[in-house]
């Protein structure tokens, strides 16, 4: 008579549950730990349902833009069409927005900050970006109005926006609102809006407010060409919450979670390949499994080092809500 366990084995979940599981982990587990473990979960790992939600930012401000491409490539071929949420900085390329855009049909939530996006580049994939709520593209200096205004009428979906400038990108130049008028004009559903130490006045904010009704959230810090009165706030926008102009620092997120999507990991991966497999599971089926990660099946071994210090100056930027 077969005896029935009181546990069952881990590795008798469906792929997907495992997934959901391993969704939890860091990129160096994920990559390197879970693999290892046993057959069942490296194909899990493998699989699209560990990569439906990447989160590479605060890894990619400390690499090369070629290692980033190729982690980037990488994850989204893992993710096979079902990726939804996507943040990673300094993009450089042309090739790698095209192909973001091209596997970009779930993509909800795109975070691409400091990425030397163009708008030319804006042009070419914003139609395949028509499925995204939630749009990060602060610090893109070489995109202007003109990109804002394509983004807008292709991504009807579109409720939050960040594009917060550097102080030093902004200081001394003049004011300007070919941008908020920009978002005014095609960005009607926005709920929340980051323009920090933008070049914007009162007039830019003030045509954004009347043609966004659902406007929650306005974080206007460091626009100092922007004088609101508080009064004509609280009755004309009572569920308007505006940060700034006045600069106090960090504050608590409220009421939108794609904004809140950073890592708290202290673990900074810096990474290269090598010449060489994985470590192979123990077991002489292993081989279907042993380079799973490279692009044509194999993945080289990958090698990484943590990093304590921060010498990038690209890491002091001003805090993001």
């Amino acid at each position: 008579m077969e005896v029935v366990s009181e546990f069952r084995s881990w590795d008798e979940l469906i792929p997907d549950a495992l997934g959901l599981i391993f969704s939890n982990l860091s990129l160096l587990e994920k990559m390197t730990v879970i693999p290892r473990v046993c057959k069942s979960w490296a194909k899990a790992v493998a699989g699209p349902y560990c990569w439906q939600e990447i989160d590479i930012e605060e890894w990619s401000s400390r690499c090369q833009p070629h290692q980033i491409d190729r982690m980037l490539r990488l994850l989204i071929t893992r993710s096979s069409g079902s990726l939804r949420k996507l943040s990673v900085s300094g993009l450089q390329t042309h090739s790698i927005f095209t192909f973001l855009a091209q596997n970009a049909r779930s993509l909800q939530t795109l975070r691409v900050p400091r990425s030397n996006m163009s708008d030319s580049i804006v042009e070419d994939i914003a139609g395949r970006l028509c499925m995204i709520s939630f749009l990060d593209v602060s610090y893109c200096i070489k995109i202007g109005a003109y990109a804002l205004e394509i983004i807008g009428k292709n991504c009807k979906l579109l409720q939050g926006l960040c594009r917060n400038m550097h102080p030093l990108d902004t200081a001394g130049k003049p004011f300007q609102d070919e941008e908020a008028f920009a978002i005014a004009a095609t960005m009607p559903k926005l709920k929340h809006l980051e323009m920090a130490y933008h070049l914007i006045s009162t007039e830019g904010v003030l045509r954004i407010l009347s043609v966004c009704p659902n406007l929650e959230f306005l974080d206007l810090r460091g626009c100092w060409g922007v004088k609101l009165d508080n009064m004509f706030l609280k009755q004309n926008f009572p569920k308007l919450k505006v940060l700034g102009p006045l600069v106090l620092g960090y504050y608590e997120r409220e009421g939108w979670d794609d904004c809140s999507d950073f890592s708290d990991t202290s673990e900074y991966l810096s990474w290269e390949f090598v010449a060489g497999d994985v470590g192979d599971y123990d077991d002489d089926e292993s081989e279907s499994y042993d380079g799973m990660w490279d692009d044509e099946g194999r993945l080289e071994e990958l090698e990484l080092r943590f990093y304590e210090g921060i010498d990038d100056a690209r890491m002091y930027w001003p805090p993001s809500p």
